[in-house]
């Protein structure tokens, strides 16, 4: 086992630039998510971890080695890659002992290794099928067998449940996570899916624009992010955001007005955020309509127009409000989380 060690990490192709000097650890044991949009640098950042990408400035160590220039083959990292990239024309024992083979380690050994490897992920009783007779959660299971018998420092993983359908990304979530715990290796786990990330990570690094704009753990990340990309990008759905400003002793976030005594946000442009479920619909508070009902199993989402702004409140799913109902909305003034508004920076704590 050894911690991940990214130090200024630059990545360009041609005249863009995917990693924008990335600095990041994945320490030992850890299980470190990268979450972010299409185009943030997450699988640039794998990529260049595994040697199959050079990086133009920086330097990654595994452990206290620096393989920045170190071959793939010599660096003991193990990826599964989202399409699983099985060999169509060999059985799963076969797949599982390819790299064994191609090392050269003796008959008896790989098969040991293969067996130990295919019972961690329960696909032993699959030997003698090719990848097509497989179902996608088969093939994900014979894709992280394989990268258990190589024993590497650290695992890879970009993006492999993203074939799946929801029920089962679900059920590969938890396995992976048990997995990890048993295996006790270094993980970095690459996602778009936040709710992926929240779910599994010991921690958890927003990228976004080929920079990290947060790490921290999943708790930390929801209830403090670090700026208006996090706040936006983390939750589903997402924080509402509100153009902010103080007079008098009252912060007006978009058309609610909160008594608010700080000194903190004088003076300054702001942009207010609050999470859905911190919005209180009934009783006293501003006037809404209600304009769309979303059901989603144990919650309801309603999307609020308030004098030509659209909040989203999160309430419980029994007998939600019609659509063109008239109700009243407030804010938790415990619950906001303040923003620069020219930087997105956080402000306070």
């Amino acid at each position: 086992m050894a911690e991940l060690r990214f130090a200024g990490v630059r990545k360009d192709y041609g005249p863009v630039r995917a990693l924008r000097g990335l600095d990041l650890e994945a320490a030992d044991g850890e299980l470190l998510v990268l979450v972010g949009p299409s185009g943030s640098g997450k699988s640039t950042a794998l990529r260049t971890a595994a040697g199959l990408e050079d990086v133009t400035a920086g330097t990654i160590h595994i452990g206290e080695r620096d393989v920045t220039r170190v071959p793939p083959a010599e660096r003991n990292v193990a990826m599964v890659f989202q399409s699983y990239a099985l060999f169509p024309h060999l059985s799963v024992a076969e797949n599982i002992a390819f790299g064994l083979r191609a090392r050269k380690v003796p008959r008896d050994e790989a098969r040991l290794k293969v067996e130990l490897a295919a019972e961690l992920v329960e696909c032993g009783d699959l030997f003698e099928r090719k990848p097509f007779e497989l179902s996608g959660g088969e093939r994900q299971r014979v894709a992280l067998a394989r990268a258990l018998v190589r024993e590497p420092d650290v695992f890879l993983l970009d993006e492999p449940l993203s074939n799946l359908d929801a029920q089962l990304r679900v059920h590969m979530r938890a396995e992976l996570k048990l997995l990890h715990q048993r295996l006790g290796t270094t993980m970095v786990h690459v996602t778009h899916d936040q709710v992926e990330a929240l779910t599994m990570g010991d921690r958890v690094a927003v990228l976004g624009d080929g920079v990290v704009q947060q790490v921290a753990t999943p708790a930390e990340v929801y209830r403090r992010p670090a700026n208006r990309f996090v706040a936006r990008f983390i939750g589903s759905p997402s924080m509402n955001l509100l153009r902010g400003r103080t007079e008098n002793g009252t912060l007006h976030a978009g058309p609610f007005a909160i008594d608010w005594s700080s000194p903190l946000v004088r003076g300054r442009e702001l942009e207010v955020g609050v999470r859905p479920e911190h919005v209180s619909v009934g009783g006293e508070g501003t006037a809404a309509e209600v304009r769309v009902v979303e059901l989603a199993g144990s919650e309801a989402y309603l999307h609020l127009e308030v004098e030509q702004t659209t909040v989203v409140a999160r309430v419980p799913p029994e007998r939600p409000p019609s659509v063109g109902s008239q109700v009243r909305v407030q804010l938790d003034p415990d619950r906001l989380h303040l923003f620069d508004h020219e930087t997105g920076a956080r402000l306070g704590d």
